[in-house]
């Protein structure tokens, strides 16, 4: 049989890597800012190694990169990466649309649907960490309807490397208008994508404003 400590040691990756996901999309850590394991393990009350595996795991998902010799910070991308991404994200949501429309049953707008519903209910609930995971899949369902593998690949490392500013945006969104006013603005894009016309959804892909409150 195993130590309980192995047995234990998973959850404890996964409940520190949860806990800092949700720190960093909640803004509580700032890009840019220093993790040091020692304040985390005393903390989270865990031991190192389960911290480095789940700051191992958070650096493939984008939100924290390891320095040289100077240990892990919240990933912190310049002006020009953020422009750069963003117009990369924008280029090819439009080819998907493009390529999706018009969508032989309304069976691929499943997983769209659902994602928007999830941001609905967690808005409800009062959860922007919930909002930020349904808004994410939201846009990844939204590539998926072209039902092609390789730009969804391209597509995927992309909203890794903006998701923490998409949540900054959507944050800072419901600060300056309604909590609800981020739903409402992917529920328009949904209903364009939903007609059918590829006019139309582009047109509304045009005004999605996924950036506005971030400059």
């Amino acid at each position: 049989m195993e130590p309980d400590g192995e047995l234990k040691h998973p959850s404890l990756v996964e409940l520190s890597m949860r806990r800092l996901r949700h720190e960093i999309l909640s803004g509580a850590l700032a890009p840019g800012e220093r993790l040091i394991e020692e304040q985390l393990t005393q903390r989270f009350g865990i031991s190192r190694a389960p911290l480095r595996e789940a700051l191992r795991s958070l650096g493939q998902q984008g939100l924290v990169e390891h320095l040289p010799r100077r240990g892990a910070r919240v990933t912190e991308l310049t002006g020009e990466d953020v422009d750069e991404l963003f117009g990369l994200r924008d280029v090819l949501e439009r080819y998907a649309v493009e390529t999706a429309l018009p969508l032989s049953g309304a069976h691929g707008m499943t997983a769209l649907a659902e994602a928007l519903e999830g941001m609905a209910s967690a808005v409800r609930l009062d959860d922007p960490f919930g909002e930020n995971e349904a808004h994410r899949r939201f846009h990844v369902a939204l590539v998926a309807l072209a039902g092609h593998r390789q730009l969804l690949m391209a597509y995927e490392p992309v909203i890794l490397k903006l998701q923490l500013y998409m949540a900054a945006n959507l944050r800072r969104e419901a600060e300056q208008r309604a909590p609800s006013e981020g739903v409402e603005r992917h529920r328009r894009l949904f209903e364009a994508i939903a007609s059918g016309d590829p006019a139309v959804a582009i047109d509304a892909l045009s005004r999605h404003g996924a950036r506005t409150y971030i400059g």
